[in-house]
């Protein structure tokens, strides 16, 4: 499947070819995914469940895991269902405006997570460095709009991508080198100037991913400190391990977010191999997450076990 020179006006469709060079095993490559996605969507509806459910639970960091789980759901079902089918059906054409709003729901979905995260190192921040002031500060109301905040300013400039690329008209092609559409693969296509598409879209990755990964790193470091300023060794452990699951999320999130981000900008990655990348990026993630906080809160633990058992003996 190879796009040819002609130019497209305003085009109706688009065209996903999945993985680029991979394309006699893709049908292969769809499993793992699948099971990626079906262990996200298990994980996460098990913590909606729990969460609300168990009033031991109903703290600031777990109420941000909650909306982080209903997020990944989000991303799993923006992402899976056209990439299973192209994996697995074929059905490579998309209309246009349905492939922008897939990009907008995928973009403005990782923009929220990375949002919640951000939130997530904060609560860490007040429970360790001033842990007598954490309930008066992170009052209900207070998280409220925390998560309004983030969701907004998610909205709002990922909101401008699909604007910006409604402006273009001609497009050389409407072959998309990957399985979902992401901002730079669909600008790359226009036969119009896209400086500005260009420009914007750094914007929007620095100002959020950007800006939560520097106040992130800078809760970390004042978190150390107050941990390693404590007398007691065991103290410093259990200070510590209460950040570990966080740490452990951070860093898988923004590794990828910024392998992906820059690889598809600066970078000469293989296509198969960027494209591979960025979608074990936006699919393991949400697959890990309710792993690493099941495994670390004991709460959760007995709540699943419970579930397990009461299935099981029913």
């Amino acid at each position: 499947m190879k796009p040819n020179n002609l130019s497209y006006l305003n085009p109706r469709t688009v065209i996903l070819i999945g993985i680029p060079g991979l394309e006699h095993v893709q049908f292969w490559i769809g499993f793992p995914f699948f099971a990626m996605c079906l262990v996200a969507l298990l994980g996460n509806i098990t913590l909606l469940i729990i969460i609300p459910a168990e009033r031991s639970l109903h703290q600031p960091m777990y109420i941000f895991l909650a909306v982080l789980a209903a997020t990944d759901i989000g991303l799993c079902a923006a992402i899976a269902p056209k990439m299973l089918a192209i994996f697995w059906f074929r059905s490579y054409s998309m209309a246009f405006d349905a492939c922008l709003t897939q990009l907008f729901f995928i973009h403005t979905l990782q923009c929220i997570e990375s949002g919640i995260l951000l939130a997530m190192a904060y609560d860490r921040y007040i429970a360790i460095c001033d842990p007598l002031r954490h309930t008066s500060i992170l009052t209900p109301s207070i998280l409220v709009h925390m998560i309004v905040v983030v969701a907004i300013r998610a909205v709002v400039l990922v909101g401008l991508l699909p604007i910006l690329i409604k402006r273009l008209h001609a497009f050389h092609s409407i072959l998309i080198a990957h399985s979902y559409c992401e901002h730079m693969a669909v600008v790359k296509l226009a036969a119009e100037d896209v400086k500005v598409n260009k420009v914007c879209g750094l914007f929007v990755g620095f100002s959020i991913l950007g800006f939560d990964m520097i106040f992130i790193l800078i809760s970390y470091v004042l978190i150390f400190q107050a941990v390693f300023r404590l007398q007691q060794k065991e103290a410093r452990v259990k200070a510590f391990n209460t950040c570990t699951a966080h740490i452990f999320v951070f860093l898988e999130f923004y590794v990828l977010a910024f392998f992906s981000f820059f690889s598809h900008r600066f970078g000469h990655v293989p296509p198969s191999t960027h494209i591979l990348l960025s979608t074990i990026y936006l699919l393991l993630p949400p697959a890990l997450n309710p792993i690493v906080y099941g495994v670390k809160n004991m709460v959760i633990r007995k709540r699943v076990a419970q579930i397990f058992l009461i299935n099981h003996g029913s």
